[in-house]
């Protein structure tokens, strides 16, 4: 558990929390992330400008908190050709399970939705399954 930061990661978990029951309870919408950029491909009327705001401030946070502290480093050790198919099947996985992770995760097992519950089950042992195969029977780097 190198770099654990339980005191951020719990102030970080509780303001993502508060801001997806803002939204809740401000726009009656779930915020979710695959969600909002799906109704933004395919916009319905009256329905663009909030979506835009969304995902616009998901790219601007970060660059207003660099104004005030650096950005951790990436280091990314996966090929590209990894990284291609490590996406595709993440939206795979988004679009066969109805949602990602911030929907169905933050979003929807906190209204005890029983799909949002049976998603994340279902994301939890994939990912520790996924882990054990690339770690224990394939040998990957850690």
């Amino acid at each position: 558990m190198h770099d654990f930061t339980p005191i951020s990661a719990a102030i970080g978990g509780v303001m993502i929390g508060a801001a997806a029951a803002a939204f809740w309870l401000g726009n009656g919408r779930i915020a979710g992330i695959s969600g909002i950029l799906a109704g933004a491909l395919r916009p319905e009327r009256g329905d663009l400008a909030w979506r835009f705001a969304f995902l616009a401030g998901l790219i601007a946070a970060p660059l207003l908190w660099r104004t005030v502290m650096p950005l951790p480093a990436i280091i990314i050790t996966a090929s590209p050709g990894a990284l291609i198919v490590a996406g595709l099947l993440v939206g795979f996985g988004t679009r066969l399970g109805g949602g990602c992770t911030s929907g169905h995760g933050v979003c929807g097992v906190a209204r005890l939705s029983p799909r949002s519950i049976a998603a994340i089950a279902v994301t939890i042992a994939t990912a520790l399954v996924t882990v054990f195969l690339m770690r224990h029977v394939l040998g990957a780097a850690r």
